[in-house]
């Protein structure tokens, strides 16, 4: 990742093992290491919300509205800020239910971060787009869509993809079965 040590500038400097800087001139030594990351499905008598990504990576795409947790900041929290940060809008942190996670890879600036991205689902059936104040500056548009209009090729990530299905394999249908 570094092409010189931050340290003592040499040359030399390895990253081993996709997640650590080592200098073997100076014995400067830097973890890459996996940042977690939450996202949330919110399920509305409109349908699933999702978010068209208004940045890279992914812009354009279908993503669920989360995004990185801040240092000392723990995920239900995390999630929280993001939905308030990104929509406008304001829950509980035990509205937030998880129920999966997934390692993702979010490609940013040419550096790979390694992700464990961490799953909620929140059923809020009455949110209309009129109650959402979408942060512009990272979302192009709020989509409520389906889930039998759903097309998994429009998501923007893997991970997400993956949650999208265990909730409507599990969670969704035990609650409409």
């Amino acid at each position: 990742m570094f092409r010189y040590c931050p340290a003592c500038a040499s040359e030399k400097i390895r990253f081993e093992q996709c997640r650590v800087n080592c200098c073997p001139e100076c014995g400067f030594t830097y973890y890459h290491n996996t940042a977690a990351a939450t996202g949330c499905i919110i399920r509305t008598n409109e349908g699933l919300l999702f978010i068209i990504r208004g940045r890279e990576p992914g812009k354009g795409k279908l993503d669920l509205p989360g995004g990185f947790v801040d240092p000392g900041e723990g995920a239900m929290d995390g999630m929280r800020r993001e939905i308030i940060e990104e929509l406008g809008i304001d829950y509980k942190t035990g509205d937030f239910k998880l129920f999966a996670s997934f390692p993702n890879k979010y490609f940013y600036k040419n550096i790979s971060y390694n992700t464990c991205d961490l799953f909620f689902h929140l059923d809020v059936p009455d949110l209309t787009e009129k109650d959402l104040h979408p942060d512009s500056s990272e979302i192009s548009a709020v989509r409520f869509i389906k889930t039998e209009e759903l097309e998994l090729e429009q998501i923007a990530f893997e991970s997400v993809k993956k949650a999208i299905c265990i909730y409507l394999d599990t969670i969704y249908l035990n609650k409409h079965g």
